[in-house]
């Protein structure tokens, strides 16, 4: 297509400069030849990026390994391979993904073939047994192969280079390179739609390629799996890598990622799959070459029964597979983690939760806090005969050191100041602040308890009496001693009730404090 348009212009332009130019019409004809130039230079560029296409690039997040290094992990892969009748990549990374692909280096539109690559996730091998990855292995490099009509892999590959052209043209910064870009576009939809079919073929034949291999029970549960173990991973880096982002801290050195391996041992089967439970599955794109997971697996349950089944309680994760997986995961959390991060403090999970949990503590309490300072300084001010600050005017300014203590706010408390004062002084949007009466107290209610809950904490840890907890099948936290488990809820829901009772938090103070002695 590319040619075509040159050689057309190429052709306008020489008519006219022999046959059409005039001097009455020269500047309209140095505009036609202007802009035929930068034509050609737009579709230039495109012909460039469509030589390029399937060009592999640098992989700054992956770690190679080579069968030197993994001979067990490259065993499977070259199996797989072998079963496909396709060749044994050329590199295999690692990454820090619940995913697995082939990429291979093709040249003018896929139909030659070149250097191939594997990318498999660490996440993956920590979540899939040994023939649920067999499984997956098949399925990758099945795409290239010819498996179900005899152009199967060249498709495939086409379809990538296509793809990969028109991400350049998006890339453009002139009226000119989108013009040119729209009619690759074009070509790229038609493609795109001509080869669907084929495409989805593809894929459901390397499906069976990989009944064939892993097994049909195996490989029905990796399809079932893989959406579970992306819900999961997603949860494990929010909830436990990225633990100590606020901190300015990390895990210890290789458990950014290598954690993800204690989560799933803690949680197993419900627990696991509840991660995933109500999430709606991504919405497909019109080219997608994948059918639908529930077709897919529908398709390999009708495939006859054979003699392995899937196993899962007594096969081992694939990670097994790895030399020193410790070492891996270390390399990987190398490769990954941001320059800046280095400069990062290294704690333990239990040193981590702790810090997290008093640092929420205090999140949690400040406004509180804030709230029962300006309430006690306008009450002396009052006192002494000075004019407290009138109601709406900015808030003045409380310094750390003169934030009250938990027995201050609940003394506060019982004088009656919470529903009077404090609860007008903590923050709350502009349409809130026009509530009054019960309305106004439910909608204030909950964050005076968490401040409450954030001053206990911050007690308990300071006195030694909270312990942390990763709680790798919940939530990580603070384990409070026993009777504070028991009744705090309770003590809390008393002490900001419409009628405040701190009668029973102070009990349970009490029996912390007789216990300290």
């Amino acid at each position: 297509m590319g040619v075509v348009l040159l050689a057309a212009m190429a052709v306008l332009d020489w008519l006219l400069v022999t046959r059409l130019f005039t001097a009455r019409a020269a500047w309209f004809e140095g505009a036609v030849l202007t802009v035929t130039v930068l034509l050609a230079v737009a579709i230039l560029r495109g012909m460039f990026a469509f030589l390029r296409a399937g060009r592999l690039s640098p992989v700054p997040h992956g770690v190679a390994v080579t069968p030197q290094d993994q001979p067990e992990l490259w065993e499977q892969v070259c199996a797989a391979a072998e079963v496909t009748g396709e060749r044994p990549p050329d590199e295999l990374y690692l990454v820090a993904e619940v995913n697995a692909g082939v990429a291979e280096q093709s040249r003018l539109l896929g139909l030659l073939s070149g250097r191939r690559r594997m990318f498999l996730g660490l996440p993956l091998l920590a979540g899939l047994t040994v023939p649920r990855l067999r499984a997956v292995l098949a399925h990758e490099f099945g795409h290239y192969g010819n498996l179900d009509t005899r152009l199967g892999g060249v498709t495939m590959r086409g379809r990538e280079a296509v793809l990969h052209t028109v991400e350049v043209f998006r890339e453009g910064s002139t009226q000119l390179h989108y013009a040119i870009g729209a009619l690759y576009i074009g070509y790229a939809r038609m493609f795109l739609r001509t080869s669907q079919s084929v495409a989805r073929h593809q894929e459901l034949a390397a499906d069976q390629v990989a009944a064939r291999h892993a097994g049909r029970d195996a490989t029905a549960a990796a399809l079932r799996t893989l959406p579970v173990l992306d819900a999961a991973h997603t949860h494990y880096l929010e909830m436990y890598a990225a633990m100590g982002g606020p901190l300015g801290a990390l895990p210890p050195v290789g458990e950014v990622h290598g954690g993800f391996r204690r989560l799933l041992a803690a949680r197993t089967g419900e627990r696991l799959a509840a991660l995933s439970a109500g999430q709606r599955p991504p919405r497909p794109h019109r080219y997608d070459s994948h059918p639908p997971t529930a077709e897919r697996i529908a398709l390999i349950e009708e495939l006859p029964a054979d003699d392995r089944t899937d196993g899962s309680a007594d096969e081992p994760a694939a990670l097994t597979l790895l030399h020193d997986p410790d070492r891996v995961f270390a390399a990987l959390e190398a490769r990954t983690l941001p320059h800046e991060a280095v400069r990062l403090r290294r704690m333990s999970w239990d040193d981590l939760v702790m810090a997290r949990a008093v640092a929420d503590a205090e999140v949690w309490s400040r406004p509180l806090r804030l709230a029962v300072a300006r309430t006690l300084r306008s009450a002396a001010q009052v006192a002494d005969g000075a004019a407290p600050a009138r109601r709406g005017a900015p808030a003045e300014k409380v310094e750390d050191a003169e934030l009250p203590g938990l027995e201050e706010v609940l003394d506060a408390f019982d004088r009656g100041l919470l529903w009077m004062e404090v609860a007008d002084r903590i923050p709350k949007p502009t349409q809130a602040a026009r509530l009054t009466g019960a309305s106004a107290r439910n909608f204030i209610r909950p964050k005076v308890y968490d401040g409450l809950a954030g001053m206990i904490h911050l007690r308990l840890a300071g006195t030694g009496h909270a312990a942390p907890d990763i709680a790798w099948s919940g939530q990580p936290g603070l384990t409070l001693p026993e009777a504070w488990e028991k009744d705090m809820d309770d003590a809390l829901d008393a002490a900001v009730a419409d009628t405040p009772d701190t009668a029973p938090l102070r009990a349970l103070l009490a029996g912390t404090h007789r216990v300290s002695a």
